[in-house]
């Protein structure tokens, strides 16, 4: 492998631009520590031209957010058919929805919080205050706004009065047209890593978020010291091969690849809340995915050089 040149796609125009460079320069010397020739791409209106003229033997996409997680540059590299490793473009688009997610995720018998899914012409059209009522009334509160589509909680409240409720939208609209509104459920929040090798999809050991503000929001996951992780996770046997297992179908349902992480929340009686699922994650320093590699006893860069062999074999 180690002739093979890998381009690490990251930066990008989203909201999260910042997080995918600092993901994409800690997936590069990884990779370079395993011996891979590393190059650091810019995703910008150069990349067609690049990719046609400097072809690497694969891809990885560390980009969040927009083109890197709702299958557009997925789309580019295989109408290229440039290997790279992730989930195919249909694959991201499954994940990348959330309300879409979590349907299939309960069509296959797991449980997720309830929620309703609205666009913001509802709104104008029928009467904010009469929607949002409506919505306090069906879900009960608290509840938790988020853009439908997007993520690294950009956008995220969580509602604990309908006196909150007007301001909460305003934010979440800020990042997106469409609002999903979901019941919020305490517990312990968890999330699981799945990694695809010979035998198949397995989960990594899950880690256990705990945030000083108790919301895991966009602040939370990217200061260092503003939450504490705990992995494995401080839960039961029980608890934790349940959670496993949800990761795992998740991956399979939604036709995810390669790798994956799923976000979860433990109730105390023990019943597992699927969140949401995320088929490009983060590995920042402050990232769950690099946390639970090495709880399974790996590296960043080993896992993700296997990853590229598993891409480039793809094609062969």
């Amino acid at each position: 492998m180690d002739d093979r040149t890998v381009a690490v796609l990251a930066g990008g125009l989203s909201h999260e631009r910042d997080v995918s460079l600092r993901s994409g320069r800690r997936l590069s010397v990884a990779l370079r520590a395993e011996g891979l020739i590393v190059e650091e791409w810019d995703t910008d209106a150069g990349l067609f031209e690049r990719l046609r003229t400097q072809r690497p033997d694969a891809a990885i996409i560390a980009l969040h957010g927009g083109e890197g997680e709702n299958g557009a540059v997925q789309t580019v590299l295989e109408m290229l058919d440039v290997p790279y490793v992730g989930t195919s473009s249909q694959g991201c688009r499954r994940a990348w929805d959330k309300p879409t997610a979590k349907a299939l995720v309960a069509n296959a018998g797991f449980t997720t919080p309830d929620w309703v899914v609205l666009p913001h012409s509802t709104f104008r059209e029928l009467g904010a205050q009469a929607v949002l009522d409506a919505m306090v009334e069906t879900l009960g509160l608290p509840l938790i706004l988020k853009p439908d589509q997007g993520g690294s909680a950009l956008g995220a409240q969580v509602v604990k009065e309908a006196a909150e409720m007007p301001a909460a939208m305003v934010g979440c609209f800020a990042y997106g047209d469409t609002v999903l509104a979901e019941k919020f459920v305490s517990g312990v929040e968890v999330a699981v890593t799945v990694i695809e090798g010979s035998e198949g999809p397995e989960a990594l050991p899950a880690v256990e978020i705990v945030p000083e503000s108790g919301v895991y929001d966009y602040t939370a996951r990217y200061t260092a010291g503003l939450t504490d992780f705990f992995t494995p996770a401080r839960i039961s046997d029980d608890a934790a091969k349940a959670v496993s297992e949800l990761a795992v179908a998740a991956h399979r349902q939604l036709g995810l690849r390669d790798i994956s992480r799923t976000d979860a929340v433990i109730t105390e009686d023990g019943t597992v809340y699927f969140l949401a699922v995320n088929p490009s994650p983060g590995l920042t320093e402050t990232s769950i995915v690099p946390m639970a590699i090495e709880a399974g006893g790996a590296t960043l860069g080993s896992v993700f050089a296997d990853l590229v062999g598993r891409a480039v074999s793809r094609k062969s």
